[in-house]
């Protein structure tokens, strides 16, 4: 009950935001439209409507809204809501993801196409930014390593921030992250393109990573431990 009042006091500023057709100056407005605007806000803040990829009629979503502040019938049974509401999420998604693997095809074709990139047999495509000879780690290995993140539009996702670099089993770590480390010794400073069916797939992780996103590694190894508790080679 207390999340349905918290969920149902965040959507309510959307009824005051459609109840006058010219837009207001809300940070001059009574305190009522000022805290609804305010409500609005969070909304868009804290639940990032704009990224589920749903076109929303904002007559109807206030008056379905309106329909249940005020305990009125709803033309919905809540099942029904729900079973609509996990149809067009998937839809949406479905729709990012064919955009997405389309993307991605078109950017793992033209990168492998480059001089200075190599392909292994698995889909890999790397590149050698700097190679120093030494041993290289096994599937059984930690590794240090600093590194960052990007995808295909070089929006950065994740990177290395401890210091000294990050511990990395690489057992347990997705198939192109262990494939590339094992290609490279101490000292070396790759560049992974790891395709989707060696990172993530196609579900991706929600809010994180895409469906069929490509992911950008440069990353230097810094040394080998062959087991959490060993010194480096």
């Amino acid at each position: 009950m207390k999340k349905a009042i918290v969920f149902l006091c965040l959507f309510f500023a959307v009824l005051a935001l459609h109840a006058k057709a010219i837009q207001e100056d809300y940070r001059n407005a009574e305190d009522m439209a000022r805290v609804s605007y305010a409500f609005g806000m969070a909304i868009g803040m804290n639940f990032d409507m704009g990224s589920m990829g749903i076109d929303f009629d904002y007559t109807a979503f206030s008056s379905g809204l309106k329909a249940v502040v005020e305990g009125k019938e709803t033309m919905f049974s809540e099942e029904e809501a729900r079973e609509i509401i996990q149809a067009a999420l998937q839809n949406a998604f479905e729709k990012e993801a064919a955009v997405n693997q389309k993307a991605e095809e078109e950017f793992l074709f033209l990168n492998s196409q480059k001089s200075n990139i190599k392909v292994t047999a698995s889909g890999l495509q790397y590149e050698v930014i700097e190679e120093k000879i030494g041993d290289k780690p096994t599937i059984d290995s930690v590794v240090r390593v600093n590194y960052t993140g990007t995808f295909i539009d070089n929006k950065p996702f994740d990177s290395s921030k401890e210091e000294g670099g990050a511990y990395i089993p690489l057992e347990m770590v997705i198939p192109g992250w262990s494939e590339g480390l094992m290609l490279m010794s101490p000292g070396s400073i790759y560049r992974f393109y790891i395709p989707s069916n060696l990172a993530y797939g196609k579900d991706g992780i929600q809010g994180i990573i895409p469906p069929y996103a490509t992911l950008i590694f440069s990353v230097e190894l810094l040394g080998i431990i062959e087991n959490e508790n060993d010194e480096d080679e």
